[in-house]
């Protein structure tokens, strides 16, 4: 009897035990399946910041139509004189030899069927006039007026930082927002512009210099620092332009400029600001320096203040949705697999990449700056910096940026020069076999 009852005992035991674990687990699954309120408030919020930093990237100007059409009046130029502006104009076939991209999903499948039948004239401006009015042509933004003919144009953060995939053909597709525009050529663009006396009177040079110099830069760069301290050309009498940077994978990354300046939010409201030439708020004192930075000092672009201020409410989701844009992967058959992962291992031994490279941002986690003296190269950009130092690149999506070269200013044609470079420099002792290994892992990133 005694054991029976235990028997009995042990079975409502075990019983229990399960009908606990049971809806243990369903409890378990329940709560997996309901996050609480504040859970539900912050993935909302994650999704109406991302929905609107893209809006912003794409097609926020800032309210700069203010500089490109008021001031230098760059719409006349690209209307033509036929068009109610001055000169040819520009036409598609032009705009696309300059860098300016094609949004393919802009474009209504009736006029991509024409372009597909060649039945679209691409030499004429009035199909960059129709463009612009479908918000096809990446980072430029028309308005037009009640008889059609353009009104102003003014120009967003995608136009240097967005291309497309050429899947409809070259210059025309769909968006690849963060990638770096190195087809496109800014300073060809400024120079189209019919009047740069209020860039002319900043620079306190005449309207032939300013298109000199932009005209010096070439595809793929911009000379940031120029409205800053006016300095167009290098001691060696190249252009004073940098590379266009990409504007993905910086999430992680400390400091987001060539020679780091601040976060990607001080970027923003400084680019948009001082280069876009937007309507809005900007502070930074250390422009107030007459002597590192003459033009701005003088200028009182150390503190700019506008109202209404089209900037500052942008500027947190815009960096939420550019911290999002992750870097791109290499496309399969890119790169060699077997030398990419020998490469690994001279990357992060012998070649000593990894010291500053620091996998998985390949940045420093912390302040990544260096004087020039510690990296081997010239001091020229870094003095045009408040810091006076170069900022550790990432090295994520290295295979979307080769065109125009590496480092800030491109000095370095290909990526084996750069291997051969810190080399020569750190005597890392790296044989030939091991440099192209480093090579095609730089290009597996």
């Amino acid at each position: 009897m005694i054991k029976t009852n235990l028997g009995k005992i042990a079975l409502a035991l075990l019983c229990a035990a399960v009908i606990v674990v049971f809806f243990d687990r369903r409890s378990d699954a329940k709560f997996a399946d309901a996050p609480s309120e504040a859970e539900q408030a912050v993935d909302a919020n994650a999704k109406r910041m991302l929905a609107e930093g893209k809006q912003t990237f794409r097609f926020d100007t800032f309210g700069d139509e203010a500089f490109w059409t008021d001031a230098l009046q760059l719409h006349r130029a690209i209307a033509g004189e036929k068009l109610g502006g001055v000169g040819p104009g520009v036409s598609p076939r032009t705009a696309l030899a300059v860098g300016l991209k094609v949004d393919l999903d802009a474009i209504p499948d009736q006029l991509q069927s024409q372009l597909k039948r060649g039945r679209v004239n691409l030499d004429d401006p009035a199909t960059t006039l129709a463009l612009l009015k479908l918000n096809a042509v990446v980072g430029v933004k028309g308005t037009f007026k009640n008889n059609g003919s353009l009104q102003s144009v003014g120009i967003t953060c995608a136009l240097c930082h967005s291309v497309v995939d050429d899947s409809f053909a070259p210059g025309i597709g769909r968006r690849l927002d963060g990638w770096a525009n190195r087809d496109l050529n800014v300073g060809a663009i400024i120079a189209l512009a019919p009047n740069l006396q209020p860039v002319a009177s900043l620079l306190g040079v005449s309207e032939d210099t300013v298109r000199t110099v932009a005209r010096s830069w070439g595809p793929g760069k911009f000379d940031a620092e120029l409205f800053l301290d006016g300095k167009a050309f290098r001691p060696d009498g190249k252009s004073a332009a940098t590379l266009i940077p990409p504007a993905f994978g910086l999430a992680g990354v400390n400091l987001h400029t060539w020679t780091g300046w601040g976060s990607v939010t001080h970027w923003n409201a400084f680019v948009a600001a001082l280069e876009m030439h937007g309507q809005g708020t900007f502070f930074d004192p250390r422009l107030n320096d007459p002597v590192k930075f003459p033009i701005a000092a003088a200028n009182g672009f150390g503190n700019v203040r506008n109202n209404p201020d089209l900037i500052t409410p942008k500027l947190a989701a815009l960096q939420f949705y550019q911290l999002a844009i992750a870097a791109p992967a290499p496309p399969a058959g890119s790169f060699d697999a077997a030398a990419a992962a020998r490469g690994a291992i001279v990357f992060n031994g012998q070649a000593k990449c990894a010291t500053c490279h620091v996998p998985p941002i390949y940045s420093e986690p912390g302040w990544n700056m260096h004087t020039p003296e510690e990296i081997g190269i010239d001091d020229f950009q870094a003095k045009r910096s408040p810091d006076e130092r170069y900022r550790t690149a990432p090295l994520k999506g290295l295979w979307t940026h080769q065109k125009g070269g590496f480092y800030h200013d491109g000095r370095f044609p290909m990526l084996r020069d750069v291997v051969e470079h810190y080399n020569t420099f750190l005597g890392t002792g790296l044989t030939d076999q091991q440099k192209a290994d480093l090579v095609e892992y730089l290009k597996s990133l």
